[in-house]
């Protein structure tokens, strides 16, 4: 009784504190909604003001922006991009790290820590070299980046899905090779379904990274093929000028789609760190 009469106030503090913060996140994003549907000037000079009659400018903000930046076609660079790579670094990283965690060499323990090593690499440090060598290979295109994608993006999957595996009974497999599955059979059939919390939590860390990314495509496709973050750089004039309404309404549209995926999904992802983390 005691504890729980204790317990009651610190869940009450903690509540409240959790709430402050996320109201701290949500305010910018709300700010910038806001000022979506405001009028150039009023943003400029009063960007904290709520929407009224004088300032309200509807959808031309979003009309504006969509033909100044070919928004359609830049999504369509986005998604490409996004949806290729996340199944890439989800069927390559899976299968590597099932392969890591179940033969036990002095190669895979390298192979591992090799992983795990990538994620502490900071991206300066092999942002010339990266930008060269995919040059020289030809993968500064929309479907090369994907190639650099899955480079960049194993070190957290592979870790995660390693921690994963570990949970998988290796009796549920050794029984796929007693019915005669082969190696890929018995990971396409047995390992891969028991598998979908950490798939799940995987391809969502990697889409929300990849759809804001805007160094990497930057640096590899350019202006040939611009994603969304690339196009929206595009509403800025000459001598620093701004088009701040076309640009909050752009941000708006270009964060909406991720914010819905992350909403849908979000509890996948802390079902599959918790699962990972107890059971691995």
């Amino acid at each position: 009784m005691d504890t729980g009469i204790q317990s009651k106030p610190l869940r009450v503090i903690l509540t409240a504190l959790c709430s402050i913060l996320a109201l701290v996140f949500i305010y910018p994003v709300f700010i910038v909604l806001v000022n979506s549907f405001k009028g150039k000037l009023y943003i400029s000079d009063s960007p904290f003001t709520m929407i009224n009659s004088q300032n309200f400018a509807g959808l031309n903000n979003y009309i504006a922006g969509v033909q100044k930046i070919g928004f359609f076609k830049a999504f369509g660079f986005s998604l490409w991009i996004t949806v290729a790579s996340v199944l890439a670094i989800v069927l390559f990283t899976s299968m590597t790290a099932w392969y890591i965690t179940r033969i036990k060499t002095k190669f895979c323990q390298l192979l591992y820590y090799g992983f795990v090593f990538s994620m502490i690499v900071p991206f300066q440090m092999v942002m010339f070299t990266m930008t060269k060598t995919a040059n020289m290979l030809h993968l500064d295109n929309p479907i090369g980046i994907i190639v650099v994608y899955l480079g960049f993006g194993a070190g957290l999957s592979v870790f995660m899905f390693c921690g994963f595996v570990k949970s998988v009974p290796i009796d549920v497999e050794e029984a796929s090779v007693i019915d005669g599955c082969s190696a890929i059979q018995t990971f396409r059939y047995t390992v891969f379904p028991m598998l979908k919390p950490i798939i799940i939590t995987v391809a969502i860390l990697n889409t929300m990274w990849i759809w804001n990314d805007y160094l990497l495509p930057y640096l590899l496709i350019g202006t040939d093929y611009k994603t969304i973050p690339i196009a929206i750089q595009y509403l800025k004039g000459g001598y620093g000028s701004i088009d701040m309404g076309a640009m909050m309404a752009m941000l708006v549209l270009a964060i909406l789609p991720i914010i819905i995926f992350y909403l849908c999904c979000q509890k996948h992802i802390i079902k599959g760190v918790a699962v990972g983390a107890v059971k691995g």
